[in-house]
């Protein structure tokens, strides 16, 4: 704080103080009553307070996750901003993705390449993918073992994308290897016999 703020300050305080002292004043004789009340909308503002500084834990405890139906079932509820969004094992690691029909491909970012095992270094960013954003530089790789529930592949080709991606992206590639894929009542059912 420097010294243009004190002023400001020291009114704010004294503001205050003349505010807490008038409604002193003006509940003496039901003071008990009145605290309690205020201890009330007290704790009233610091549990909305704590709510929304906890939003996103909450949000993520309480919110729908996917599912296993059956054996070859899985069940995606549409997330708030109207995306599809799964985690499947990459190589044993978690890795979020995005459904996207739109996308060709099995696109990684490269922090989630790199969290799977797939060194920079050793990736040649010799591809060309067009998107909404324009054209970005990606490289071809190969994921040893990708699960989604009970559902595992082998050998399943990736591309990296050389650019800022926001989420990694579960392109066409990979549903297409559902024998049948449904959009009903905000889910999505991927289906494998």
């Amino acid at each position: 704080m420097d010294g243009s703020e004190i002023p400001r300050v020291a009114y704010l305080v004294l503001l205050l103080v003349a505010l807490v002292g008038w409604f002193f004043a003006e509940n003496r004789m039901s003071l008990g009553r009145v605290m309690r009340t205020a201890m009330v909308w007290g704790l009233i503002f610091l549990g909305v307070i704590a709510a929304y500084g906890l939003w996103g834990d909450i949000r993520d405890e309480v919110a729908p996750q996917q599912s296993v139906i059956s054996s070859g079932t899985i069940a995606v509820p549409r997330g708030p901003d109207g995306h599809y969004r799964l985690t499947l094992m990459l190589n044993d690691v978690p890795v979020d993705f995005i459904v996207d029909t739109g996308a060709t491909e099995i696109v990684l970012t490269k922090e989630d390449a790199a969290r799977v095992g797939l060194d920079e270094s050793d990736l040649s960013f010799t591809g060309v993918a067009v998107t909404a954003n324009g054209s970005v530089r990606t490289a071809r790789a190969r994921i040893d073992e990708m699960s989604l529930g009970p559902i595992t592949d082998a050998d399943v080709p990736v591309a990296v994308n050389q650019g800022d991606l926001f989420s990694s992206l579960l392109g066409m590639t990979y549903l297409q290897r559902f024998d049948r894929i449904e959009i009903a009542d905000g889910r999505l059912l991927l289906e494998r016999e």
